[in-house]
């Protein structure tokens, strides 16, 4: 390992741009005879659109035109799609909703558009959409699962009777049954899993430019995926043909999920660009973001889970009823599926499980994947009913899971995902040694003769990322592979370029994709340069989400860089006088091992570009390219463990530890993977004691500003102890597992946990306030 190779902790290239404010951002554009988008979005959860008056609007300083969602679906633009087909149990398919970019005849949910004004500037669009008077006929509206599934519940959507999209199940229902028959104890829980927002730090964006010349567009857009981007509005949405469509996702201030899907903002400032002639910018504000970004979780879920007389796991059984929202995301078919209910065997040894799944449309903002997307669900159900069960049969919570964790690998569970390898008893042990578990007892009694409760959770937690491979998720139902590109560029001047298929939003994919290369060549990373983020540059790619990059994105750099250097090898031994067999590459030079021989990269890129001395039959040029599709998920496993203390009198919650071991195989740079796990950390106890979107019965959004709904800040967080055991993966050449979405997947049970510990009340729903902690104590 060099000090800038694979395990050094680099500081991160691309934030030298960040901190001195030269970042480019979607806002920073700024194009020739730009023009400006505002939404006139309905203030109605649920209504009919009986007509827009434009005509005032129109007549306002600086505005072009205004534009309507039936003046949309005439120039035939498609509705929004989700791309993850769902079978229900009876075998009909899932019952999407028409979802056009703006709605011509009916709203579905508070924020959603009817209307767009273009204008000379953002401030006279907006105060243009003020004046476009909109006569609706309100519809009664549903805003909760309950709601929506009670008969004679107002219908969303005429394909989806009952609000019911699919009614889906997994799993051996039979041995399910069995296993609970024969049960010596039974627990069981109701879990609500809270919906939350989004709030990544820079809002959505696009600026959207027509050529009428050459009939092209240029998309630049907040994307994960710009590659997949062009696909859909191409294939599904009818903007335009896929090589008319260039997308540019440029520096992303966060995504977690959010920014994976296509939006009606994108398609609208494409189609609005033409209809202009002049390019188009919208630019969402903070209000918008909660309106209309896809929310996360909102899940409400019975579950079971039989044990044998020595405590040993026998089965589990799980009802989930997922909220989708008004209409059907991209992918949020899968993520109360293939990326829940796959995990629901966790860490353990559980022989039966069955779980049925029901997803309901209500007139609220569509759901979909939000960092973790289904594994923080599963692991939430999974160790808060562990928890339950230890107190229930009078055990040590640590010891009732090491008692069921797997330890045999490969392991093939009953919900399809079949482990590589893992050690769970490691990381176990590591967490508890930094807290010192053993000495929680003494900490307890102490706290409470101080008149504080005390309590400490415990949280096992699995993920599967890196998701794959393509024809297994193309059999699940998944309308694209999930392969990952790349390709390697030496430059005549020994110079590296690397233009990769996957897109960084805060990863520091620009420092640890160069520490790969420079670990194989032995050259500075400064010589290294990442290029992602532009269909016109960079082959066809899938993106970043589920933990993917490295396990995917990176071996795929990995398989090209591994055909540079076969080619390299080649030059230099040529060059050399020397077999090819006895090349090594050190330090940026080939060696011809036992001599003093050698020549330096460069000097092996120039002669690959002038060719005057190449082996008989090569062709000139040193550059070379990689599909990589993986034959396996990753599995990222770990325990964390939180300590705290709640105050009685107020129902006050103040962390005392927090540590997290976490198994993320071989670590890049251990520097962002901390860092990584710190985001993760706090968006998981964000979600445990703070983050909350709530709606009232009429579908309006009462946390609809950072007045009302509660982020977590610095001092609502601890200080984190983190360590790491490593298993390296299998199923990847560099071993690597993934480590983005683990710290919001593992940590809200363990606060959870903890606080139900210290209260001695197991009745407590996220997020843990202080009302709702102090009605627990108090009754």
């Amino acid at each position: 390992m060099g000090v800038e190779g694979i395990g050094a902790s680099v500081v991160r290239k691309e934030d030298r741009r960040f901190i001195t404010g030269k970042g480019r951002y979607v806002d920073d554009v700024r194009l020739v005879g730009m023009t400006y988008a505002h939404f006139v979005r309905t203030p109605h959860a649920h209504a009919k659109v009986k007509s827009i008056d434009s005509a005032a609007a129109m007549k306002m300083p600086g505005v072009i035109a205004v534009l309507t969602g039936s003046e949309l679906v005439a120039d035939k633009i498609g509705n929004l799609i989700c791309g993850w087909a769902i079978t229900s149990k009876d075998g009909s398919p899932m019952k999407m909703g028409a979802w056009p970019a703006m709605a011509p005849e009916t709203v579905r949910f508070v924020g959603q558009a009817v209307a767009v004004v273009i204008a000379e500037s953002k401030n006279e669009a907006r105060d243009a959409a003020e004046a476009v008077v909109v006569d609706y006929e309100e519809l009664p509206a549903v805003a909760d699962i309950k709601a929506a599934i009670a008969p004679g519940a107002p219908q969303l959507h005429p394909e989806a009777p009952g609000n019911i999209i699919y009614d889906w199940h997994i799993g051996d229902q039979g041995a399910t049954e069995a296993a609970f028959k024969s049960a010596a104890n039974v627990i069981s829980l109701d879990l609500l899993n809270n919906r939350l927002v989004p709030n990544a730090m820079e809002p959505r964006a696009a600026v959207a430019d027509y050529d009428t010349a050459e009939e092209h567009y240029t998309l630049y857009t907040t994307s994960q995926n710009p590659h997949v981007a062009r696909l859909v509005l191409s294939a599904f949405y009818n903007i335009a043909p896929e090589h008319k469509l260039r997308v540019i996702a440029p520096d992303v201030g966060g995504g977690f999920g959010s920014k994976i899907y296509i939006y009606p903002e994108e398609m609208v400032a494409l189609w609005a660009s033409k209809k202009v002639g002049r390019p188009v910018k919208w630019t969402g504000d903070r209000s918008e973001s909660f309106l209309t970004d896809a929310h996360g979780r909102d899940h409400v879920t019975h579950a079971e889970m039989a044990f044998d007389k020595d405590n040993k796991i026998t089965g589990l059984r799980v009802k989930t009823h997922a909220n989708l929202g008004a209409y059907m995301s991209l992918f949020s078919s899968s993520v109360p599926t293939y990326l829940y209910a796959t995990l629901l065997s966790g860490q353990y040894n559980i022989p039966a499980i069955y779980a049925e799944v029901i997803t309901v449309y209500t007139n609220t903002t569509p759901v979909d994947a939000y960092r973790g997307a289904g594994r923080p669900e599963a692991s939430y159900l999974l160790e808060r009913l562990l928890e339950t069960a230890a107190r229930q049969l009078k055990v040590d919570p640590a010891e009732l899971r090491r008692k069921n964790f797997i330890t045999q690998f490969p392991h093939q569970t009953p919900v399809i995902m079949a482990y590589d390898i893992g050690d769970f008893g490691a990381s176990l042990d590591s967490a508890m040694k930094a807290i010192d578990y053993a000495g929680f007892p003494a900490r307890k009694a102490k706290a409470k003769s101080d008149g504080k409760l005390r309590g400490i959770g415990i949280s096992c937690y699995i993920e599967a990322c890196g998701i794959a491979p393509s024809k297994a998720v193309g059999s699940l139902g998944a309308g694209v592979g999930l392969w990952e590109s790349a390709e390697v560029r030496v430059n005549p001047v020994g110079t590296i370029e690397v233009l990769t298929g996957s897109h960084s939003h805060g990863q520091g994919h620009e420092t640890t994709f160069c520490q790969l290369i420079s670990d194989r060549l032995g050259i500075p990373i400064s010589q290294i340069q990442i290029v992602h983020g532009d269909t016109d540059k960079v082959q066809f790619g899938m993106g970043t989400y589920g933990s993917r990059s490295a396990a995917v994105g990176l071996t795929a750099i990995l398989k090209a860089m591994e055909k540079v250097e076969a080619k390299a090898k080649k030059i230099a031994a040529h060059q050399l006088e020397a077999s090819e067999n006895d090349i090594v590459i050190e330090n940026g030079e080939f060696k011809v091992t036992g001599t003093d021989k050698s020549i330096a990269l460069p000097m092996v890129a120039l002669a690959a570009y002038t060719a005057h001395n190449l082996p008989d039959g090569m062709e000139p040029g040193l550059k070379e390219t990689a599909f990589y599709d993986p034959t396996n998920f990753t599995f990222p496993a770990g325990t964390y463990i939180c300590e705290l203390e709640v105050d009685s009198a107020t129902g006050k919650t103040s962390f005392v530890n927090f540590v997290a071991a976490d198994d993320f195989g071989r670590l890049i740079n251990p520097m962002i993977v901390e860092g990584q796990v710190h985001g993760g950390l706090a968006q998981g106890i964000g979600q445990a004691l703070l983050e909350h979107a709530v709606y009232d019965s009429s579908g309006q959004l009462l946390t609809a500003s950072f007045m009302d709904y509660t982020m977590p800040r610095a001092d609502d967080l601890p200080s984190f102890k983190l360590s790491h055991t490593t298993t390296l993966c299998p199923g990847n050449p560099l071993g690597v597992k993934g480590c983005g979405e683990a710290g919001a997947i593992g940590s809200s049970a363990a606060v959870i946990n903890a606080i139900t510990d210290a209260i001695g009340s197991n009745k407590l729903e996220m997020p843990a306030t202080p009302d709702r902690v102090w009605h627990a104590i108090h009754g």
